[in-house]
């Protein structure tokens, strides 16, 4: 037999190759998994340009202080130095803000937060610009600062916006409704840092017609746009947001604060600018979780059935107001949990402090009040000798139940079933009383104290968030599909910061049109807007966007077919790429219909709207919300106070699975994340300055702290007002497990553990 022969006989008898995944529902690796994987991935820290300038940010050193002078002599005579800018060299708006515009760009009477910018430098080295930073002479009045958010009530202002940024007063049922039994609790709250994986970096190009190019790793990318216009004094056309790779985002991502000097150092120097921020300049920038104060007071009957609850909740926001009247709504709406309560009287303040600005991080608001009602049904159980889990199901709420806001609860909300699950779920075995399995004790390799002084706790939470915007927050995005060559390309705003929107882009619309190969454009601002990445708007109204466009394309592909045979389009389906009509008569495929055509539609995806709440808390504020129920398993050195996570047990509902590994992969991260603020993650800020603001003193979890985390069930009951049905799932998982974490510690130690992060001391049994 020739080779030519024996060659034709293996490829004839070789099996046909495996069809990729395809569509929803199947587990589509992510486009960049590879890049990254490699390390080959463009960051906004890796970008460059010809006669690249290097730019350094002056910050104060206090909390609080009266500025006298600035002097920027020294700085713009040291050689290599382009320009030095200040207040006064700001154009446009001095001010700017994610919510309420009342954060300076720089600095210019009064410095009320420790890292507050003062002033910019661009210079032909990185070095250089540090160095000139450091030049510029700002001669202070140092003065007392304001770091307690219950003292803010009483303080002078700290801003001419006063020092409340909002008060929402939450009236549901009979004031004087009273129960059986009552709990109180007092809890307190720390500042978790979202801790990007990548300090904030990015790159200014100034334009030819005066206007700017901003290259950053932006999750609101048309947002950034118009706040940099507004400073800079240029309309937004002559302003571009171009988005870069984003290493990591679980919050809003970018610092303003930092986006601001850099292109207004590119218009003044004329030359392209990079600003790579230290870790210190990003913790000390970016938002942070609110650390809160909460007091609750649990009513419930004789069988532990709740009655009334009572609460005062207090966000220290920070110097600014940023997002911190949005998570206050969100602390107050949700201050029961997702458990039916007749009469609920909820007091919330958010104010202002000399403390580190709060934001957006994932489940604001909701993961505070979460770890205090879970708090609270945990001292109800045990007054009332009931098993903390049965307790839990005679109070949660389902479908149909009323929250304490008057909203009527209409999407899925299994929460029983969840609970269910994660308490039916097998326990994990006791770790044996060996050398072998020292590793296993809390502490780690000789970590840990006696074996004899480990206990073990089960406990559970129950979480609950909202999606999207909220109080008649205007919801909306846009995007294009448009097919040509049977090559098919998304255009969406949208920004993929690691929550997987790109791979749910392209499975979309392979799930309409039967195409194989989708490439999803980058982002930048001369694309209209799909708003901020953040509470799982991208999964719902980006993909919203992009399913209708799909189904545009799709109706444009049959129309000509339908009408050849005489019916309509929706007798046609598509397959695994081919076109079939209802009776069978018609079989082509995609491929030979597209050949030679290009097709294109835009959409937009808008959900209901919603309503703000009013002077007593009540009001539709919310498109949908999302559940979840995690079951903790600890053990817990009782003599050194030491905590060993041994195993977290998920359910949650989901609406429906688009992408079963990346689900599983956001719910873990999200497990993970409510760790570190269950025992390691708070940012100290004594007397407002930020102590040890890097990956050393902050402690982030890492592999070797991750549990066994169980995903036990996954509820896919779809919400009908959902595209696709899906609900976002990154945001509640990190909501529940810090709660679960504490109740699993209460059950081993007897110890109230009425604080997050869980400190040693609050873990220690005397005489245990």
């Amino acid at each position: 037999m020739t080779n030519e022969a024996a060659t034709a006989q293996a490829v004839e008898a070789a099996p046909e190759p495996e069809p990729l995944p395809h569509g929803l529902g199947v587990s589509l690796p992510a486009a960049d998994a590879r890049a990254k994987t490699e390390g080959t991935f463009p960051y906004a820290a890796d970008l460059w340009a010809e006669g690249l300038l290097w730019a350094a940010v002056l910050r104060s050193p206090h909390p609080h202080a009266r500025i006298v002078s600035i002097d920027t002599t020294h700085a713009r005579e040291m050689p290599g130095v382009r320009a030095v800018v200040t207040h006064e060299d700001v154009p446009g708006d001095p001010v700017h803000g994610r919510g309420t515009a009342d954060r300076p760009v720089f600095a210019s009477e009064v410095v009320r937060h420790h890292g507050e910018p003062i002033a910019a430098v661009a210079a032909d080295h990185p070095d250089t610009a540090r160095m000139a930073a450091a030049a510029v002479i700002v001669e202070y009045e140092v003065l007392d600062p304001v770091t307690d958010p219950e003292q803010a009530f009483e303080a002078e202002p700290l801003h001419p916006d006063g020092n409340l940024i909002r008060h929402i007063p939450l009236r549901y049922g009979d004031p004087d409704a009273v129960g059986d039994v009552v709990v109180d609790g007092l809890y307190r709250i720390g500042r978790q840092d979202p801790a990007p994986i990548g300090a904030e970096a990015g790159l200014a190009v100034p334009r030819p017609d005066g206007g700017v190019e901003l290259y950053l790793a932006s999750t609101d990318p048309h947002g950034d746009r118009d706040t940099a216009a507004a400073v800079l004094g240029l309309t937004p056309e002559r302003v571009k947001v171009v988005v870069t790779g984003v290493p990591g985002a679980t919050a809003d991502r970018e610092d303003r604060g930092f986006q601001l000097p850099l292109g207004l150092l590119a218009l003044r120097t004329g030359c392209p600018v990079k600003l790579a921020a230290t870790r210190e300049e990003s913790f000390l920038g970016h938002a942070h979780r609110h650390p809160t104060l909460l007091r609750y007071r649990h009513h419930a009957d004789a069988e532990g059935r709740l009655v009334k609850v009572e609460a005062q909740i207090l966000l220290d926001a920070g110097a600014y107001a940023d997002t911190s009247s949005e998570a206050l709504a969100a602390a107050v709406a949700f201050a029961c949990g997702p458990y039916v309560v007749p009469h609920a009287f909820i007091e919330g303040w958010a104010v202002r402090t000399n403390n580190p600005p709060s934001g957006h991080v994932r489940g604001e608001g909701a993961m505070q009040v979460c770890a205090a009602y879970e708090a609270q049904m945990d001292k109800l159980a045990k007054k009332l000798g009931a098993d903390p889990a049965e307790l839990r199901l005679r109070n949660v709420l389902a479908t149909g139940d009323v929250l304490p806001t008057g909203q009527t609860v209409t999407c899925p909300a299994p929460v029983a079933e969840l609970l269910e699950a994660v308490r039916d779920f097998p326990l994990p075995p006791l770790p044996k009383d060996t050398p072998e399995d020292e590793w296993l004790l809390p502490g780690g390799p000789e970590g840990a104290g006696e074996p004899g002084a480990v206990r073990r706790g089960v406990g559970y939470g129950l979480g609950m968030v909202h999606m999207l915007g909220a109080e008649g927050a205007d919801e909306v995005s846009t995007a294009t599909v448009r097919v040509q060559d049977g090559v098919a390309t998304v255009l969406c705003a949208a920004v993929e910061s690691g929550q997987g929107f790109s791979t749910l882009a392209r499975q979309i619309v392979q799930e309409v049109l039967g195409v194989d190969e989708v490439h999803v454009a980058p982002v930048d601002t001369d694309q209209p807007t799909a708003g901020a990445g953040c509470r799982g708007r991208h999964t719902w109204v980006s993909g919203g966007a992009v399913e209708r466009a799909a189904k545009m394309v799709r109706t444009q592909l049959l129309q000509p077919l339908a009408h050849k045979f005489g019916m309509s389009t929706e007798l046609l389906q598509i397959t695994d790429g081919k076109i079939t009509s209802y009776d069978g008569v018609l079989s082509t495929t995609v491929a030979e219909e597209l050949d030679g055509k290009e097709l294109w539609a835009t959409a937009q995806c808008r959900p209901h709207p919603t309503e703000p709440l009013d002077g007593s808390g009540q009001g539709d504020a919310f498109v949908g919300m999302a559940f979840c129920a995690i079951r903790a398993v600890v053990d817990v050195d009782i003599e050194i106070g030491s905590v060993r996570v041994v195993e977290l047990a998920v359910a949650q509902d989901v609406g429906r699975v688009l992408n079963p590994v990346q689900l599983a992969a956001r719910i873990e991260a999200g497990v993970t994340q409510g760790l570190g603020a269950a025992l390691t993650e708070n940012l100290r800020t004594p007397r407002g300055l930020v102590r040890h603001p890097d990956l050393t003193g902050y402690a982030l979890p890492t592999a070797l702290d991750a549990p066994d985390i169980h995903i036990v069930k996954l509820v896919e009951e779809r919400d009908v007002v959902a595209p696709f049905g899906a609900k976002a799932v990154s945001a509640v998982p990190v909501v529940t497990s810090p709660a679960a974490i504490a109740s699993a510690v209460r059950a081993a130690t007897g110890r109230p553990v009425n604080r997050l992060p869980i400190r040693p001391q609050a873990a220690v049994v005397t005489g245990g």
